[in-house]
């Protein structure tokens, strides 16, 4: 009797029917010709630990977390990738003989996406402009600090959560105050928006622009709409821009690698198929 058994993996988040990666992750797989399945699983926090631990036996090698339970997959896991711990949140799980491991690959996929996007982007050309301070600005931050921005000007709306940040994060990160992040983009060579604003149904993105100089590479982790009000601004002052959905694309190769045995190419053809 062959006990051969098609690799799982899916998607776990509560809601989790928004989610791209199921239709990113079946688009790679029959590409490839591989055989296996890729499913969305809702799942509420309170179950969310007796579902991980009941995964593997039911075949599947890992799964993407997403919210709101990333801080509970880092809790569960036997094993720990460093930046993980340094974000402090897991997106990725492995499930192997020697237990549960954990990754977090979101800033991974952020920087992926501005060499894919951007491939003459110098990060250590000038200082940086994140606005927001939630778990992607975590994934954002560690991701610049580690591709060699010298400094970065963090904005948010409340700012302690900044200040939080920033002792974390350590001496490269200056906190800005929110009602003067207009003025931190004066001389910045790149600029990132991980907050919620010009995403549809939240806050309108307000700030102004006019003190970024055109040689800046701007980015907003907002995919939905594509082309945001932050990037149409910064086009109309002649900066390059690179849009959130590569973020989301390239965040997803490690994990593919992992579960399915290759490495997927993000490509116009990936995009399109997960813009369908």
């Amino acid at each position: 009797m062959s006990t051969h058994r098609i690799p799982l993996a899916g998607v776990i988040g509560a809601p989790i029917s928004h989610s791209r990666s199921p239709r990113l992750f079946a688009h790679w797989l029959s590409e490839m010709g591989i055989e296996g399945h890729y499913v969305p699983l809702h799942v509420e926090p309170a179950d969310f630990e007796q579902v991980i631990r009941t995964l593997p036996r039911m075949g599947f090698r890992g799964a993407n977390v997403t919210l709101p339970h990333k801080e509970a997959a880092l809790a569960i896991a036997d094993r720990v990738s460093d930046r993980a711990r340094r974000i402090g949140a897991a997106n990725t799980l492995t499930f192997g003989e020697d237990g549960i491991h954990a990754d977090n690959t979101d800033g991974h996929g952020f920087v992926a996406n501005l060499r894919q996007g951007a491939p003459d982007w110098q990060p250590e050309a000038g200082p940086a402009v994140v606005l927001g301070a939630g778990g992607a600005a975590r994934a954002v931050l560690d991701s610049l600090i580690e591709a060699g921005v010298p400094t970065i000007r963090l904005a948010n709306r409340t700012r302690v959560r900044a200040e939080t940040l920033a002792a974390t994060f350590g001496p490269k990160i200056e906190v800005i105050d929110w009602d003067r992040a207009n003025e931190a983009f004066d001389g910045a060579a790149t600029a990132v928006n991980t907050t919620s604003l010009g995403m549809k149904g939240a806050d309108p993105f307000d700030l102004d622009l006019s003190a970024l100089p055109a040689s800046a590479l701007v980015t907003d982790i907002v995919y939905v709409p594509l082309d945001t009000p932050m990037l149409i601004a910064a086009r109309g002052r002649g900066c390059r821009t690179v849009d959130g959905l590569g973020m989301l694309l390239h965040q997803a190769v490690p994990g593919f690698e992992r579960w399915f045995g290759a490495t997927p190419q993000v490509t116009e053809a990936t995009r399109a198929a997960v813009l369908a």
